[in-house]
């Protein structure tokens, strides 16, 4: 085989297995894949024709999975804080959508939001918004990895006037993207307050035929759960199992009202969650019950929410704030430790998508997607753990290089297939136009 770069290391911080940090080694990609993993002297022994990039002071790990973004909405980024969910949806967020977004605002928005990402070290997003066919084109322009949401809501929106035309163009999306190798779909039915029994029906049949992911808010506030026991006489969860949504394939965002029989069921249906700790704070939705969720065998992954309601795309941020949360949610300091957070943050994310036999670890065969940490500056000093300081003590800031599949999309802090200059001029052009008094 021949190998074209040896990346060689510090640290190198695979995953999986779990913890397992090993120094001065050596990972070494071919065609876009990594093809071994080993140490620096075995490494130039066996391969002495490869070309070596030198990282002495930092650790490589799994490109971060952001489980859960609306990228768009990024243009959105500090209008109408400070407000409850609803308010802020129903006041502030929704108008401004329906009078502005359309082609040009995805594009915009998903251009600003993949560079912010990149930055901090993030190769794969989970997106869900409005013309999810712009952001998946963004997505393969820039090189970077992204599962586009299908969207399904009840009510017509810029994009779609229905039901029976979300899918439809949903299906054709699909097809579209059957053969590139970076963006995949799932589908990505609102809530189960915005949609309603029968599209939920049709989406479940299309999902298992084309073995899609099923991406979807669920039990975010307490208000979603009353709305629903009024207008169906159940709890979310108890619907969805009911239309037999619930199954390996399901991925739910946020779940801050669980009770105990409902994370039993969730964990027995084989579903993933996705903590978004930061958004759930600021809009004071409640606390996920990671420690229970993970105890009880659930795949928990990491996302960041859209950066209208966080403010920010920074997946190591809520690495640390879900590993912190847990503690103080469980009155346990053990629960969700700093090798757990690393892991919902890459690995769970990639299983949560179906991706996990291709990224989310530093596995030899899978996808070259890796990020380099520098951990020899003043903030990650003295350094005793290196998975403790990049969970606890690290930031975004702290991100060099990245790659996607072998290509890099971010050298020495620099952007190498996105312009930062255009990205922030267009970004004031919206500005002017989204601006309320």
């Amino acid at each position: 085989m021949r190998i074209d770069t040896l990346l060689i290391a510090r640290w190198i911080i695979p995953v999986e297995p779990e913890g397992m940090v090993l120094e001065d080694h050596a990972l070494a990609l071919s065609a876009g894949r990594i093809a071994d993993l080993l140490p620096v002297a075995e490494a130039r022994a066996k391969y002495p024709d490869a070309a070596e990039e030198a990282f002495g002071g930092h650790a490589l790990v799994p490109g971060f999975v952001n489980a859960h973004t609306h990228a768009a909405m990024t243009l959105l980024r500090g209008i109408a804080d400070d407000r409850p969910l609803m308010e802020w949806l129903t006041d502030h967020i929704w108008p401004l959508e329906q009078k502005w977004v359309g082609e040009a605002f995805v594009r915009d928005g998903a251009d600003l939001a993949m560079a912010e990402m990149i930055q901090g070290g993030v190769t794969c997003f989970n997106d869900m918004y409005f013309f999810p066919e712009v952001t998946a084109r963004r997505a393969a322009r820039c090189g970077m990895r992204a599962v586009v949401g299908l969207i399904l809501v009840d009510f017509p929106t810029a994009w779609a006037g229905g039901p029976a035309e979300y899918l439809s163009k949903g299906l054709a999306l699909h097809d579209e993207l059957r053969s590139d190798p970076l963006v995949t779909t799932a589908f990505a039915p609102h809530a189960p307050y915005s949609v309603s029994d029968e599209p939920l029906i049709k989406l479940r049949t299309l999902a298992a035929e084309l073995d899609r992911p099923i991406h979807m808010h669920v039990h975010e506030t307490k208000d979603e759960i009353e709305q629903s026991r009024k207008q169906y006489g159940l709890r979310p969860i108890q619907r969805l199992q009911q239309l037999d949504l619930l199954g390996p394939a399901f991925v739910a965002v946020h779940m801050t009202q669980l009770t105990d029989e409902e994370i039993a069921s969730i964990a027995e249906s084989g579903a993933s969650v996705v903590h978004c700790p930061e958004s759930n704070l600021k809009l004071a939705s409640g606390f996920c019950p990671v420690a229970k969720l993970v105890k009880a065998g659930v795949n928990v992954a990491i996302g960041t929410d859209g950066a209208a309601s966080n403010n920010d795309l920074d997946v190591m941020g809520e690495m640390r704030m879900a590993a912190l949360l847990a503690k103080a949610v469980s009155s346990d300091t053990s629960a969700v430790p700093a090798h757990a957070a690393l892991r919902m943050a890459t690995l769970n994310g990639a299983k949560a998508l179906g991706l996990d036999s291709e990224i989310g670890s530093l596995e030899p065969g899978k996808s070259a997607d890796i990020a380099a940490v520098r951990l020899d500056g003043i903030e990650t000093q003295p350094l005793y753990h290196p998975i403790s300081d990049l969970v606890y003590a690290a930031s975004r800031h702290q991100v060099t290089d990245v790659w996607v599949a072998g290509r890099r999309l971010l050298k020495d802090r620099e952007l190498t297939t996105l312009n930062p200059e255009d990205i922030c001029r267009k970004a004031a052009v919206w500005r002017e136009k989204l601006i309320t008094v």
